[in-house]
Order: C-alpha cells, then sequence, then structure tokens
C-alpha cells in the first residue's frame, strides 16, 4: 500500500480535530478525500505529508513510517496544500529552478519544460508568480507536486480557483498522473471527483463516516424521494392519496417531489395512477442516490464549522 494510516488522532484542547482515522490507498488508485470545512481533511493531509505531528496512530507511505524517516518520506510525495504557497517575485522557471535545486533533480532544464507544458504553464510561462490569476498560482503549485515525479500525490482542492476549461485540463492531468501513482485529493466540487475517482473517503468532525467506492455508496444510500412530473395540472392531493405516498411537496400543478419507505413500491403506484387517470409522466428521478445527496447526508448531522 502507498499510502496506510491507522488510528490517526489530532486533538486541540478539547476539540478532537481528527479522531481515530484510519484508511489506506493503493498504488494506481484515484481517491477522493470528502468532507465539510472544519472536518479534518487538510489535518489528515498535513500529517500524510510529515508537516504536523499526530498525537496518536501510525502514518506509512510507500512503506515508511512517516514519524521516523520523514525526509525521505517527502522525497516520495508531491504536495500541493490548500494555502499553496508561492514565491511571488521569482519568474515561474526561477521558482521551478528552487524546487528542482531543493530535490537534487538532475537534468532539471528538460524536466522543467516538460512540466511546465503538462500543467499547461507555457502561455504564462515568462511572468512572474505574482502576476498570474489564481487559477495560474495553482498550476504552479501542481507543477512543483510534480516536478521531483514523486510516487505519491497529495493534493488539497487542486482545481481551486480554475475555470471550467482549466479544470478539465488539469482533471486530466490527475488522472494520468494516476495511472502510474497513488492520487488522494480533497475537492468541494463533488462533480469533479465523480469525474475523477471511483472511490471516496468521506470524514465529518473528524471520524470517518465513509470509504468506499463511489458506486456502492449509491446502492448503499437510502433513496426515499421520487420526483416526478406530468404533462398536465393535476392535484396535489391526488398524489397524496397513494398508499406508499407519505409526504408530497408540489413545486408547481405539474411537478412533485414525493416522500415515501418505498420508492420501488412508489414508483409502481405512480404508474398504475397515470394509466387509470389516462396522464402522461414526462419524467420520474429517485432522489438520494447522487454523490451530492450522499455526501450531505453523511456530513449534515450537525453543525459544521
Amino acid at each position: 500500500m502507498s499510502i496506510q494510516v491507522q488510528n490517526l488522532l489530532k486533538q486541540y484542547s478539547e476539540q478532537k480535530a481528527v479522531n481515530n482515522v484510519s484508511f489506506s490507498v493503493n498504488k494506481g488508485e484515484i481517491v477522493g478525500f470528502l468532507g465539510p470545512n472544519g472536518a479534518g481533511k487538510s489535518t489528515t493531509m498535513k500529517m500524510i505529508t510529515g508537516y504536523l505531528q499526530p498525537d496518536a496512530g501510525t502514518i506509512q507511505v510507500c512503506g515508511i513510517d512517516v514519524e521516523k524517516d520523514v525526509m525521505n518520506v517527502k522525497r516520495k510525495i508531491g504536495y500541493l496544500p490548500e494555502s499553496n504557497p508561492l514565491y511571488y517575485d521569482m519568474y515561474i522557471k526561477e521558482y521551478l529552478q528552487f524546487i528542482a535545486g531543493v530535490h537534487l533533480i538532475k537534468h532539471e532544464k528538460s524536466k522543467i519544460e516538460n512540466i511546465i507544458a503538462l500543467t499547461g504553464l507555457t502561455v504564462e510561462s515568462r511572468k512572474k508568480v505574482g502576476q498570474l490569476s489564481k487559477g495560474y498560482k495553482q498550476r504552479v503549485g501542481l507543477a512543483a507536486a510534480l516536478l521531483h515525479e514523486p510516487e505519491v500525490l497529495i493534493l488539497d482542492e487542486p482545481t481551486s480557483g480554475l475555470d471550467p476549461n482549466q479544470i478539465i485540463e488539469i482533471r486530466n492531468v490527475i488522472k494520468e498522473q494516476g495511472k502510474n501513482k497513488t492520487v488522494l485529493f480533497s475537492s468541494h466540487i463533488l462533480q469533479e471527483v465523480q469525474a475523477i475517482c471511483d472511490r471516496v473517503i468521506i470524514i465529518n468532525k473528524g471520524e470517518l463516516v465513509a470509504d468506499s467506492s463511489v458506486e456502492q455508496l449509491k446502492l448503499n444510500a437510502k433513496s426515499n424521494r421520487i420526483a416526478v412530473s406530468f404533462s398536465t395540472k393535476i392535484s396535489k392531493e391526488s398524489l397524496e392519496a397513494l398508499p406508499a405516498a407519505i409526504g408530497v411537496t408540489g413545486m408547481n400543478d405539474q411537478n412533485f417531489k414525493i416522500s415515501t419507505a418505498d420508492v420501488n413500491e412508489l414508483r409502481k403506484q405512480l404508474l398504475e395512477f397515470a394509466v387509470a387517470e389516462q396522464l402522461d409522466i414526462t419524467s420520474l428521478q429517485t432522489e438520494g442516490n447522487n454523490l451530492e445527496d450522499i455526501f450531505r447526508s453523511l456530513t449534515t448531522t450537525a453543525d459544521n464549522t
């Protein structure tokens, strides 16, 4: 396993920022690390990369104990932190030369040119870092994380500040890197996670609440609402009369959301109702089993700050 976290704990005074979290990530996996603000994502990532010491638990990266050999671990990791600290007075190439020197990279000129092209920095490569937009600064941070060809990538909000076209470009870079590296990345853009990842880890208030493939999470989700649309106006009361309907919310006279304890039975009753009343159903969708709904159901049990 490229990353193995066991019983991780980080506490600030009375608050447990990370509480007994365990998970592992294998080579070739791209895993989304999700949670609301203040859930402990960035704290966990900082502990994996050796920038923050845990109060308890163990972390291994590529079989190396982070606590015992943190410098060797850092050689294995490419890290893009959420704050993405950069030297604004340096030119892009100058900054990447500095990073190459830190890692003692050979043939640095060709590697810098390649990484600039890979991260889409070519058109801005003659500028100082401080002259760049937020999105291009983010690309510089990603370039620095990739420059020494690490085995593991830890990316904290890698698409922050990027426009939709840039997001797609960086998504493709991450997917390509994930073919032969281990990638753990956090994002608040759930569609982005769903597009890149086969697996997600979700933490809430410092505790692990889910670790599964996206498809398995969908299968496990308790979908208990149906959105239905009709081609003509109908009464809300006629839907409330359906035996499987618990509650009906009318969006207007043709669109409704119906709560139920048995989704399959409600779908059957809606179809029978439409046939009996000679109505056309234009849309019939089960809600609650997309990643956004699953995320909300797992992380909105209490206030998160």
